[in-house]
């Protein structure tokens, strides 16, 4: 027995050892690739020295003799901290995903390959100017020396993903950046998913129900659209949607978790120090690392600081000392989809105002790792690329005979934004702003500008120009062959919304409608907000003049206007009613729940019960009003949408029949529905939470998911990469922590304020800004997740552009020397 014991004993130390050499030979070749920031260079493709000064938050701070010079150390920069997420992001773009993950992604690269937006990319930049594409090609280069000097330096090969999966890196082209922004651009646009979405409920809704369910935003000059299944009677329809995919490697997000943001800015006449105000904070899916990186460059022009995207060599939302700029996705709708009717002769044609036309078609071979090649063929029509009723539902929604085609304004091949972003940069005013806002395309944003005189809000990017007998409006897919249907060229940037100066001083957008116009200069129909911006508009209303801690107040509040809203609505005939019920009944667990929520503020705080209870009660509630009318459909509406309930109790046009389930005997009145959701979302908290309400707390339920899009779902790994913090706000608060809707954690924060900035132009240095982790995307550096708690807790980090204020505190101080 002692004997077995010593050679266990011997195996056991033998395996641990074994384990600690591991872990010692992964943690030196996973930090070789830790950057030191204090080294010094010497690269090809300078004209003079550059030196990039990191402060503590491990900002970089680039100064060069040339503005190429500064972009080629931004280039450097964002390769030493995020070299694997900036070629995950181009090969996103490429459709090359499956060369590294296989059979998981190859859904995804068939349809990046068939929207073919690299090739876009690739022709747009003829379209740039010069100096633009001198800006790419010194980006690109400051990139490629970062991976010479990786190669060379053996520094781990450049990120320890790479040790993982194919090491070989591409040298990066100036084509690479702007397939980025059309890669950002397909992921903030929702319109395809809507229109699908649409024609799929109008196909089991009559009319007057399917307004209930996806009504107008007040206020818009509807004109109504016509029934979906009525376009093509002889049409077998399926209404029902596929769960959107939920691998994080997936471009395109489902309709509800679209972009979204938050921007405003007050002119001197409402600052407290006589000078303009802004706060921003863009709303994209959250990952570790965020999307963003904070670096402050010094152009001619003089210096600009703010977010950028690693890849791209501009200051997406930021300032300069004359000019703050910042952006909300406007929703404008730039995308249509259109039935193609093949030609019953020959299937490789389709059918135009002219008669039949071949398609354009092109081979495309989807290299798969650990399997064979996928060869695909993509088919363009004249309104654009065809998509295969595989994607998104499309299926469901396409008649015998026809195929889809996506038309989109991020498709141009002359697309120019890039050179926007540059000049907007350059940019010492307003009217110079809005001037280079001409030249951006895709995606359409709304800009909010603010210089020392004044502010103004300018709607950016390509809006399509439709006959006004367009049979869809652009809300459901219309046939191809329609002239009326087809896109007529691009409106002129002069009609796109603009505001200068307002009389009230104060101008802003949370996603929400920005223009009162018919059809075809509506802008869109669809409207990402109808909710923040009530709380936004009081608490601006709320003072005369603002400051830099009002507008951070204002851009951290928690205060839920929809709750305040619904709940008096759905439980008004609930309040303090019902007779004394035992401990632990159904009865008494919704008496306590109701006596909460009616003492409740409506605050989504992480540390209150009652946000929990309000959700779960809201989810439980739409579930139970649609279902029965939807059946399957009724999974795509994975969020509560606040119009539609506030239609449903104040039974506007008759939409309080939502209530009575249609398949029970008994007639139910919204009461009764609005009771059983409660008791099923109480039911379903005692299981996942406990049945003691008053210790619910909202942020254990609301954890924010930073989670790595590769490393993020591997075992052991996954404890290394992910980031989770208890959060407070929710879909509808200002501070926006949009909850995922499916799954076992359907309200876990994914979507949320990555980037937040402050900027004041009384004392420009006194500015602030946060992103949602880290500067580094390396697990092992220790700015991977510093910002995150900040961020998490409503902090900031200072905002300069004075460069000894960066010295000051400099983590490292980087030099390039030309050879």
């Amino acid at each position: 027995m002692e004997r077995v014991f010593r050679w266990t004993l011997r195996i056991v130390m033998l395996v641990l050892g074994l384990v600690g050499v591991g872990a010692v030979l992964v943690y030196f070749f996973a930090s070789r690739s830790l950057p030191d920031y204090d080294a010094s260079w010497t690269v090809d493709g300078l004209t003079a020295p550059v030196e990039i000064v990191r402060d503590t938050a491990d900002v970089p701070h680039i100064f060069g003799e040339t503005d190429g010079d500064v972009l080629f150390g931004l280039g450097l920069a964002h390769a030493q901290d995020r070299l694997w997420q900036m070629t995950m992001l181009r090969r996103t773009a490429q459709g090359r995903l499956s060369e590294l993950f296989g059979a998981r992604t190859v859904k995804t690269d068939e349809l990046l390959r068939r929207l073919d937006l690299y090739r876009a990319a690739d022709a747009s930049l003829a379209a740039l100017s010069a100096e633009a594409r001198e800006a790419l090609r010194a980006y690109a280069a400051g990139v490629n020396a970062w991976i010479e000097i990786v190669n060379a330096e053996a520094l781990g090969r450049g990120a320890p993903e790479f040790f993982l999966f194919s090491p070989e890196i591409a040298p990066w082209q100036p084509a690479d950046s702007i397939a980025i922004l059309k890669l950002m651009a397909l992921d903030l646009t929702p319109h395809m998913q809507n229109e699908i979405l649409r024609a799929s409920a109008s196909l089991v809704l009559p009319p007057e129900r399917l307004i209930d369910l996806l009504p107008d935003v007040p206020g818009t000059a509807s004109m109504g659209t016509a029934e979906y299944g009525a376009l093509f009677p002889e049409g077998h329809h399926v209404a029902s949607l596929p769960p959107w995919p939920a691998d994080p490697l997936t471009p395109i997000s489902a309709p509800r978790l679209s972009g979204a943001s938050n921007a405003w800015a007050a002119a001197p006449a409402r600052s407290a120090a006589g000078a303009a105000l802004m706060a921003n904070d863009p709303h994209l899916g959250l990952s570790a690392p965020s999307i963003w990186y904070l670096a402050r460059l010094e152009l001619a022009s003089g210096g600009v600081i703010g977010a950028t995207i690693p890849g791209v060599p501009a200051v997406i939302a930021g300032r300069s000392e004359r000019l703050g700029w910042s952006l909300t996705y406007s929703y404008a709708d730039d995308q249509d989809l259109f039935m193609e009717e093949l030609n019953p002769a020959d299937a490789q044609s389709y059918r135009t105002p002219e008669g039949w036309k071949d398609f354009r078609t092109e081979r495309s071979i989807i290299q798969v790792k650990d399997a064979e090649p996928v060869t695909i063929t993509l088919r363009w029509s004249e309104n654009g690329p065809v998509l295969p009723g595989s994607h998104f539902g499309l299926e469901g929604v396409t008649p015998p005979g026809h195929v889809a085609a996506l038309a989109w304004t991020g498709l141009s091949e002359t697309d120019t934004s890039f050179q926007a972003m540059l000049e907007l940069m350059q940019a010492g005013s307003i009217d110079e702003a809005i001037a280079a806002g001409g030249r951006h395309v895709a995606p359409a944003v709304n800009m909010v500008l603010a210089d020392r005189d004044g502010v103004a809000l300018q709607l950016m990017g390509a809006l399509p120009a439709r006959d006004p007998g367009h049979v869809g409006l652009g809300r459901i897919p219309s046939l191809g062959w329609q002239e009326q249907n087809r896109w007529q060229g691009i409106l002129p940037y002069e009609t796109n919304p603009r505001l200068r100066d307002p009389a009230g001083g104060i101008v802003g957008n949370t996603n929400n409608k920005t223009i009162d116009r018919p059809f075809p200069e509506h802008v869109s129909y669809l409207w990402g907000d109808t909710q923040r911006i009530q709380r936004w508009q009081k608490l601006m209303a709320e003072r005369e003049v603002h400051t830099r801690e009002s507008f951070i107040a204002a851009q951290l509040d928690t205060v839920s206007f929809t709750a305040r809203s619904l709940l008096p609505l759905i439980a008004r005939d609930l309040w303090y009613t019902g007779e004394a019920a035992p401990e632990g009944t159904p009865e008494r667990q919704r008496q306590k729940a109701l006596e909460m929520l009616a003492n409740w503020n409506g605050e989504m705080n992480e540390h209150l019960p009652e946000p929990l209870i309000y959700a779960a009660w809201l989810r439980q509630l739409q579930r139970k009003l649609i279902v029965d009318d939807l059946g399957p459909l009724a999974d795509a509406f994975t969020h509560p949408e606040p119009l539609f309930i506030e239609r449903v109790f104040r039974d506007i046009d008759g939409a309080s029949a939502w209530c009575d389930i249609r398949q029970s005997t008994m007639v139910e009145t919204c009461s009764d529905t609005a009771r059983i959701a409660l008791d099923e979302a109480l039911l379903w908290i005692g299981e996942t939470y406990g049945s003691a309400l008053e210790s619910l707390r909202w942020g254990d339920a609301h954890e924010a998911h930073h989670d790595h899009q590769v490393l993020g779902e591997m075992p052991v790994l996954k404890w290394f990469v992910n980031i989770r913090q208890s959060t407070s706000g929710g879909d509808n608060t200002l501070q926006r922590a949009l909850t995922a809707g499916t799954g076992q954690e359907p309200f876990a924060n994914v979507h949320a304020a990555g980037y937040r900035g402050v900027y004041d132009f009384a004392d420009p240095d006194s500015s602030v800004f946060i992103i949602a982790t880290g500067q580094s995307g390396h697990p092992l550096s220790r700015h991977y997740d510093d910002l995150g708690e900040l961020w998490r807790r409503g902090e900031y980090i200072p905002m300069t552009l004075d460069p000894e204020l960066a010295r000051a505190g400099a983590v490292g101080v980087t030099r390039l020397e030309p050879r």
